[in-house]
């Protein structure tokens, strides 16, 4: 006779919806998974091959994208990034050359 599954099909799915979610998110994503597990008091390596799973379409969990459309939007979270990145350092010039023009000229 099998014998009965460590977790619940319920721990196990909010496990991996949180740490899938927690991972999407640059600020809490270092950590998330062995923090996750410590709160949930599960193994942090069977969380993560419940999200490895996941994230490679080998399983599902409620409220989860699909792979292609967690890569997309993790790729267009890198982009956002870049660009705020970006827009801080076209400020941040724009601000030395207006107070250049501000300045007296000998």
């Amino acid at each position: 006779m099998p014998r009965p599954p460590k977790y619940s099909p319920e721990l196990r799915d909010r496990a991996t919806r949180m740490a899938v979610d927690a991972r999407k998110d640059p600020e809490t994503a270092p950590g998330a998974l062995a923090r996750i597990a410590k709160q949930l008091d599960i193994n942090p390596e069977t969380l993560r091959t419940w999200v490895r799973r996941v994230e490679a379409g080998q399983a599902e969990a409620p409220g989860i994208e699909t792979v292609s459309d967690i890569e997309r939007i993790r790729l267009l979270e890198k982009e956002v990034r870049e660009l705020r990145r970006a827009n801080e350092i076209l400020k941040t010039a724009s601000a030395f050359f207006a107070a250049e023009l501000d300045r007296p000229h000998r």
